[in-house]
């Protein structure tokens, strides 16, 4: 999965850089010196552009590869992240302080080793608070 995330990565870098380059190099509505200065069609705002040529075409063509690699990369980028306990679950217990107190860590206790409590001998059958 990590290898076609860099692909898709590699192919819309790819993809942008050659927009960013036919657009540099395709020549503008109103380029001209002439047109400036209202010299005949091209001083229209929406004047008579003709036909479409190579570059504008393949400019169409490299923006719709990149809008494919970024809903390419929404759609494999859209996962749950993963939780963890960050960088204190690789600690042995013994290394974390304050482990000794409390409870054994569940994957290495079976309920056959943990032994029972008793209850409490003072008959009032409240055993889970603390004494005063």
């Amino acid at each position: 999965m990590n290898s076609l995330h860099t692909i898709i990565v590699v192919v819309q870098v790819l993809s942008a850089l050659t927009i960013i380059g036919l657009v540099l190099l395709q020549h503008g509505k109103g380029a001209d010196m002439g047109a400036s200065f209202g010299s005949g069609a091209s001083g229209s705002l929406f004047g008579a552009t003709g036909s479409s040529n190579f570059l504008s075409k393949f400019t169409g063509v490299a923006a719709a590869i990149f809008f494919a690699a970024t809903l390419g990369l929404a759609f494999i980028s859209n996962k749950p992240a993963e939780t963890s306990a960050g960088v204190m679950e690789n600690l042995p217990v013994s290394a974390v302080p304050g482990a000794e107190a409390t409870a054994p860590a569940a994957s290495t206790a079976t309920p056959a080793t943990v032994p029972a409590t008793p209850a409490s001998s003072s008959g009032t059958g409240q055993s889970n608070q603390i004494p005063k």
